[in-house]
């Protein structure tokens, strides 16, 4: 028995299968976001990306603001520098680290809006 989320007969559109095929991106387009995502897929890494969203700031002041090591701090924007989300300048001795790429900030905006507004209500409340 199959159920809702298939299709009752096995039929192929030609016109479908080669409308998607002329437009699928190519392997390594696929593993250069797959890459992405898991970097993108751990809270801390995220939480950094949020802070810089918000201000420009050096490793010191996000690491007091996410009340973490300034050593893990730096561990966590090498791997974010390294897919190119975030960039830094040095001024004088100090860091400054903010988002590199507008299209970063859209993308955690977008997620964020995908999260329904009582979900957070909901799992205060278990």
């Amino acid at each position: 028995m199959k159920g809702e989320d298939v299709c009752d007969v096995h039929c192929i559109n030609e016109d479908s299968v080669k409308d998607v095929k002329s437009q699928m991106l190519d392997d390594e387009t696929f593993q250069m976001i797959s890459d992405n995502f898991k970097v993108l897929s751990d809270p801390t890494r995220l939480k950094i990306l949020y802070a810089l969203i918000l201000k420009e700031v050096c490793v010191c002041d996000l690491a007091a603001a996410l009340e973490m090591t300034d050593s893990a701090i730096s561990h966590q924007l090498r791997l974010l520098r390294h897919r190119n989300l975030v960039k830094f300048r040095k001024k004088g001795k100090m860091a400054y680290y903010s988002i590199s790429d507008q299209r970063v900030i859209d993308m955690i905006q977008m997620e964020s809006e995908l999260i329904p507004p009582n979900k957070m209500e909901s799992e205060l409340t278990h």
